[in-house]
């Protein structure tokens, strides 16, 4: 029996950026139990903040930059904090996850999620814009048009919400966050941003 390693997230959160290098390197300490077909790494969005029109609030603001400040200082982690003044924040991350989303149908979701990462975290602009997210899927090859009727639809359906709500099912309420599905069986991965080993044992645990 195949098991999957779910990995929940959302694009624009911080502490999904601090993970990043870490989750690279488990992925590529579980590459040989991808081959051998052991495993498989299925990719779940979060939805950290639904749609919103409205300007964040300068209490929020402070309180989302102290979070980069306090990654930062904890895992090293590189951003941009010309973001916090050269742009108006809104605490809207739902269409960052309908990126990633519609990317995922042409096998590009992570192209997708890295992309507007940086643009977020080092180029200081603003993955709730429609603008940042089409130059974005531009900038890994999908075309301009084709990109943004997709991201109408997926709004239109709500297939962002129905994975959502797949998520919270599952006890997937944080992000990042990682467990093993193994048949019925679900086993929560701890995370540990700094060292990737100790996820990796546990997952080979959890497979024995």
């Amino acid at each position: 029996m195949t098991a999957t390693l779910i990995y929940c997230y959302d694009p624009m959160c911080s502490w999904c950026w601090g993970f990043r290098p870490t989750w690279t390197k488990l992925q590529k300490s579980l590459q040989p139990l991808i081959d051998s077909k052991q495993l498989t790494i299925q990719p779940m969005l979060g939805g950290l903040a639904v749609d919103s029109d409205t300007p964040m609030p300068d209490d929020m603001k402070a309180t989302l930059e102290g979070a980069w400040q306090r990654i930062s200082a904890y895992l090293g982690t590189e951003f941009n904090f010309d973001f916090w003044r050269n742009t108006q924040p809104r605490r809207s991350t739902y269409p960052a996850c309908r990126a990633c989303m519609v990317a995922r149908d042409s096998d590009l979701e992570d192209e997708m999620y890295h992309a507007i990462q940086k643009a977020y975290y080092l180029n200081a602009q603003n993955p709730s814009d429609l603008s940042t997210l089409t130059a974005c899927a531009e900038h890994i090859g999908l075309k301009a048009e084709g990109f943004e009727k997709a991201m109408a639809h997926v709004k239109s359906e709500g297939l962002l919400e129905q994975e959502i709500n797949q998520a919270r099912h599952l006890g997937l309420n944080s992000f990042p966050s990682l467990a093993l599905l193994l048949g019925d069986h679900l086993t929560p991965i701890p995370l540990d941003y700094q060292d990737h080993t100790s996820m990796l044992a546990a997952i080979k645990k959890a497979l024995a």
